[in-house]
């Protein structure tokens, strides 16, 4: 019988993202953020293309930055002005964010889906390493995320790259109430056959 990680299990168990708006200073320092980034680059990677890239968004003046140039995107955009707000706040809120960039590679045996997939576990480990850490985080994205003039200006993204998650990470303010969670009878499936 294999020997059981309980602690680990329990927190996976557990785990709460905490909603990005309850999140607050002091942030990790580099120091404290640098092990949460190397779990985050410890995902599954098949192939061991690494078709990701992290970028750390740090301090209230790149915040601001990025909360304006999504104002002045969204009225380019011509978007209303609730889906305008809405796509700033994370930034307006956000003191400390980690983008995880989708840099797809050119592979024969690695479809680029399964690239995507790849970026997808690269944002969950970091939210889990944030969480396992003491930190609040949460993954958001949002329209300011797949406007390529926001990706381009902001983030100065290539034409080929993506974001696949923006995860904000702080100290919570305030501890969010349990959700409801899936029922395991209707979404799992066993085939023994």
């Amino acid at each position: 019988m294999p020997e059981a990680n309980t602690a680990a299990l329990e927190f996976l168990l557990s785990r709460r993202s905490r909603p990005a708006k309850t999140l607050t200073t002091p942030v990790p320092t580099h120091e404290e953020l640098e092990p949460i980034l190397r779990a985050g680059l410890r995902a599954p990677d098949h192939g061991k293309l690494e078709p990701w890239r992290l970028i750390v968004l740090e301090g209230r003046a790149v915040m601001d930055r990025l909360a304006d140039l999504a104002q002045v995107r969204g009225e380019a955009l011509d978007l209303d002005a609730e889906k305008i707000t809405k796509g700033r706040s994370q930034f307006d809120m956000g003191n400390l964010a980690v983008v995880v960039v989708e840099s797809p590679v050119i592979a024969e045996k690695v479809p680029e889906i399964e690239q995507s997939y790849s970026a997808g576990a690269v944002c969950l480990q970091l939210l889990n390493a944030a969480l396992a850490a003491g930190w609040g985080a949460n993954w958001l994205s949002g329209w300011p995320s797949h406007d390529r003039g926001f990706l381009s200006d902001g983030l100065k993204l290539s034409p080929r790259e993506r974001v696949a998650g923006i995860i904000h990470i702080g100290t919570e303010k305030a501890a969010p109430p349990e959700r409801p969670r899936p029922e395991m009878e209707k979404k799992v499936t066993w085939v023994s056959r």
